[in-house]
């Protein structure tokens, strides 16, 4: 009978990346910073945002677990044999391939790099409990250190390269909003619009990398009572004379995440909903101006909040001001230590990329019903910030139809 291997390293075709090689190799320096700095011995890297943010490679699980062992001399991505030599060609390091003859032989490939009784960092915010187990009986660990904070505030800072990526997918953003502002009208459904947006930036996006992988870009364009909330689906539900609109394009470029958010309505608006498209416009510029180096996210909050309160609109809030960009999805990653909330005390510095979207939601049958949003991408600078959303805000652009 053939011997079944429990690994074994597939190799075929060109390394094809989103960051040349220095960058991750500056990225594997400031985590073997953080191991040393917490007597880590071996990093195991078990989530999509981590494994894709040191090595490039952004798994699709499908109910296998993936990982990324790190030492102080060795990088090495675990992936499952039903993706063969793809996440060899899209990530840094090494890479091995672990078979599905005998459970656990994921496990068995972590330790191969790994060995036993290190010290090992993980990610407390993602290992479940059953592969928390599995861990200790495979590793058996001398100690196990949670790094997921220390790499979270890593990821904070953007390189370069990074906000160059963050820019482009701006860009590309701006780009869905357009083909979404042309295709609106009375009549046709929240899905039809919302793939004449995901298509315009698809192709866009094809056309600014070329040697991407193309996965995961899509759109939220909501209507009427759909507004309510800042993630509900797209429906069939057709547009009628005066609904209020949510446009939200969420282009996908290798990992990392951007996106345009705007009100609109359809051909025309009333007296109270205008009122209150026109109060959220204002906390948006106002709140955009505040978004400066050493400001602090719970300051920042507060200021908004007592705007809002002037005006007798706080109650209407419905989440936090806004939140970081990087290497996240609405499916994985979150650098919750850098958002727009009153229980949020990370100081803003320059290399930080954040939102302003405030949002204010009427409910059913009050004048001016819906729900109102806007969402610009900055980038903090040393003297202040880059406003790098270009589609218009307002309703003097947003009236459309």
């Amino acid at each position: 009978m053939t011997q079944r291997p429990e690994q074994y390293r597939f190799h075929q075709g060109d390394r094809v990346l989103p960051f040349a090689a220095a960058e991750y190799d500056a990225r594997l320096a400031g985590l073997r910073k953080i191991m040393a700095a917490e007597g880590v011995e071996v990093a195991v890297m078990t989530s999509m945002h981590n494994i894709a943010y040191y090595s490039g490679f952004l798994y699709c699980s499908f109910g296998r677990p993936y990982g990324l062992v790190v030492t102080a001399t060795e990088s090495v991505t675990i992936s499952a044999g039903i993706d063969a030599g793809q996440p060899w060609r899209r990530c840094h390091g090494d890479n091995i391939t672990y078979t599905d003859w005998a459970r656990d032989n994921y496990w068995r490939a972590i330790r191969s790099v790994s060995g036993t009784g290190r010290v090992i960092g993980f990610e407390g915010d993602h290992l479940t409990l059953a592969q928390s187990m599995k861990l200790d009986a495979f590793l058996a660990p001398s100690r196990r250190v949670d790094i997921a904070p220390a790499t979270m505030r890593q990821r904070m800072h953007k390189s370069a390269a990074e906000l160059e990526i963050i820019r482009a997918g701006a860009a590309v953003a701006d780009v869905g909003g357009y083909a979404i502002r042309d295709s609106v009208a009375a009549g046709k459904r929240e899905i039809d619009i919302a793939m004449a947006g995901r298509d315009a930036m698809e192709l866009e996006i094809a056309r600014r990398f070329p040697d991407a992988e193309y996965r995961d870009t899509w759109v939220w364009f909501q209507s009427g009572i759909n507004t309510d909330g800042a993630h509900n689906p797209v429906t069939a539900r057709a547009l009628q004379v005066g609904d209020i609109l949510s446009l939200n394009t969420f282009p996908m470029i290798s990992g990392y995440y951007t996106a345009l958010e705007r009100t609109m309505f359809v051909r025309e608006v009333d007296a109270a909903s205008l009122r209150i498209w026109e109060a959220n416009v204002a906390a948006h510029e106002y709140g955009m101006s505040l978004l400066q180096p050493g400001a602090r996210c719970s300051e920042v909050t507060a200021k908004i909040n007592a705007f809002f309160e002037e005006r007798q609109l706080l109650q209407y809030r419905t989440f936090g001001y806004g939140h970081s960009f990087g290497v996240l999805s609405h499916y994985y990653g979150r650098e919750a230590g850098l958002e727009l909330r009153e229980d949020i005390d990370t100081v803003l510095e320059p290399g930080m990329v954040i939102s302003m979207e405030p949002m204010l939601t009427i409910a059913e049958g009050q004048p001016g019903a819906g729900g109102y949003r806007e969402h610009d991408i900055l980038i903090i600078t040393e003297t202040g910030n880059e406003d790098i959303t270009k589609y218009p805000y307002g309703p003097a652009f947003n009236v459309v139809g």
